[in-house]
């Protein structure tokens, strides 16, 4: 028995083995030409790349930047065919390990929760129990299921107890889990809410007539996987008899023209949507608890990285939604609000034609499903340091976020339907 256990131990050990990327670069394509485009495309088939923005090959076209991470492997074939077609080009990150390591520029991560560290899963939980218990007049828990590998899901009811229904707000973070600095905004956000609560008039405003719904990580298997095992995973984690790969990408699983444009019906591909809508056990108990709480539920924001966008339906069709010019006026004042306070800037619009078509996502099912407000906000960089923004972001990140996200919030406020 002892032998069989010390056997069991070597093997998940060999299985958390640690993805390393030493040598692996980040490359910014610009694609002008249909050549290039197919360059990219072709170099896609032949090799494994890793594509940050668009998410997939599928997405690319001329006239958009295409940052990939090229294994160290197939650096010297990848550097020839880019000489070769003369396409522009530059290296965004020169050692992918190296960029991994200064992420967490305050050192390594301490065992107490930080708003100004990346933390990880068991450091959120706990801390979403003592937030809720010290704060017990302002928050409530909410389990709304467990996920794949059996981890609670909990959403943080933020709101001052009256007593009787309120209309709310609903926020999401961390739906794809290499996105860090997503998770960390959603801690940022509650941290804001009770310490502001009672002397900030917009906040105390907000929570006195409102709810706000916060569910700090979607996808926790494949956030708790970034920290421990590969610091570029995606998807979820979960699995299906007959193949090998893992995962779906939950914001391509929702009943939202779902698996037609940019998702991919290809279980080992980072836009897989999944086998069917709300595959993926963690949309399913986000969908459910929005459509039984739909009637209350007047805006649906849901937190991503990178690009500075802040972007509104539609994803999957090039159509314009039926509140359109609303729906962009409220971007626009918001994007200038986040700008007044480090100079960031955001783009604004509707998905599909603001970056690329991508089907199944959570902002255009909430907005299908009845939720005008309904908003995807893409984080800071624009690519310096893409998904690995240094700890030292998160911060200014946030601080300038909140002021996009109460802009909204009191927008909602003053114009419930």
């Amino acid at each position: 028995n002892m032998k069989f256990l010390l056997l069991l131990g070597l093997v998940a050990v060999a299985l958390a083995e640690n993805t390393h990327f030493e040598g692996d670069k980040v490359f910014r394509l610009k694609p002008v030409l249909e050549e290039h485009v197919s360059l990219i495309k072709e170099l896609a088939d032949s090799m494994e790349v890793d594509f940050w923005r668009p998410e997939s090959p599928q997405l690319v076209t001329i006239d958009i930047d295409v940052d990939i991470r090229v294994p160290a492997l197939y650096l010297d074939m990848v550097s020839t065919r880019l000489h070769q077609s003369d396409m522009e080009h530059e290296v965004l990150i020169e050692d992918l390990e190296e960029a991994v390591k200064r992420e967490r520029d305050s050192g390594p991560t301490p065992r107490a929760h930080s708003y100004t560290r990346y933390n990880n899963w068991d450091t959120i939980n706990s801390w979403m129990n003592s937030i809720t218990s010290s704060n017990s007049d302002l928050i409530s828990k909410m389990f709304i299921g467990n996920t794949y590998e059996g981890r609670p899901m909990n959403v943080l009811k933020i709101g001052r107890k009256t007593g009787s229904g309120k209309n709310a707000i609903f926020m999401d973070c961390g739906i794809h889990a290499r996105e860090w600095i997503s998770p960390a905004f959603c801690q940022w956000f509650v941290k804001e809410a009770v310490s502001t609560y009672g002397s900030d008039p917009q906040m105390t405003s907000l929570l006195d007539q409102m709810d706000v719904y916060v569910l700090p990580v979607i996808n926790i298997d494949g956030y708790q996987y970034t920290h421990t095992s590969n610091r570029m995973w995606r998807k979820t984690r979960s699995r299906k008899s007959g193949t090998s790969c893992i995962g779906a990408d939950p914001n391509r699983n929702f009943n939202a023209g779902w698996c037609t444009l940019g998702a991919s019906s290809n279980p080992c591909s980072d836009t897989f949507c999944g086998y069917s809508p709300e595959s993926e056990i963690e949309v399913k108990n986000v969908a459910d608890f929005i459509r039984k709480n739909k009637g209350i539920i007047k805006a649906y924001l849901t937190i991503h990285s990178y690009s500075q966008l802040l972007l509104f339906p539609y994803s999957y069709t090039y159509e314009l939604a039926a509140d359109h010019s609303e729906l962009m006026k409220v971007a626009e004042g918001a994007s200038s609000a986040l700008r007044s306070l480090y100079g960031t800037r955001y783009t604004s619009g509707p998905g599909a034609t603001t970056i690329y078509p991508a089907a199944g996502g959570s902002d255009d099912w909430a907005y299908d499903l009845g939720v005008k407000y309904s908003y995807t906000f893409e984080l800071r960089d624009t690519g310096r340091y893409g998904f690995l923004l240094p700890e030292s972001q998160i911060q200014p990140t946030c601080e300038e976020t909140m002021l996009a996200v109460k802009y909204i919030a009191a927008y909602v406020q003053k114009n419930i339907y």
